[in-house]
């Protein structure tokens, strides 16, 4: 809760992106800020981030809270459970067209601790960075490149 008392609206906008693109035969992604409270595969992030396709044909038990985004999905035939809190979503968008919608991070002083613990010598390998962790199925077509904007960052259409 805000300090007005107010619940966020990010949940609810979450959840009314994802119903729009499920009704509309859209794929949904969520890019993500990795930090120690998000728990994914490490093998899949990218520069502190990843995206990643929470469809209903991706994911199984689907969650979308309040506080967290839950489900399970495969990585490479391997099945993960997933926990991204809200305060982390940076964008939820449509694979197929960029449309959607960016939030701000709850902490942005915790985006360059993140990158550097991520960045160490005990880190993971890097994922190709032109490659989105689909979910789908391990043999799945690889998604299109995320639509980017000037200076290569994310770019999305502002849903009206």
């Amino acid at each position: 809760m805000t300090d007005s008392g107010t619940r966020s609206t990010r949940p609810y906008l979450i959840r009314a992106l994802y119903e729009w693109c499920t009704d509309n035969g859209l794929t949904p992604y969520v890019a993500v800020r990795v930090d120690d409270t998000v728990r994914v595969p490490r093998e899949y992030v990218k520069d502190g981030e990843i995206v990643l396709n929470i469809s209903m044909d991706a994911t199984s038990a689907l969650k979308l809270g309040n506080d967290y985004i839950e489900f399970k999905a495969r990585f490479a035939g391997v099945a993960r459970d997933i926990m991204i809190p809200l305060g982390r979503v940076m964008a939820i968008y449509a694979r197929e067209n960029g449309q959607g919608m960016a939030f701000p991070l709850d902490d942005p002083d915790a985006v360059g601790d993140a990158a550097a613990a991520l960045s160490g010598p005990d880190a993971p390998s890097p994922a190709d960075p032109d490659r989105v962790a689909d979910l789908a199925s391990e043999d799945a077509p690889e998604p299109p490149p995320r639509p980017s904007g000037p200076a290569g960052r994310p770019a999305l259409k502002r849903v009206k």
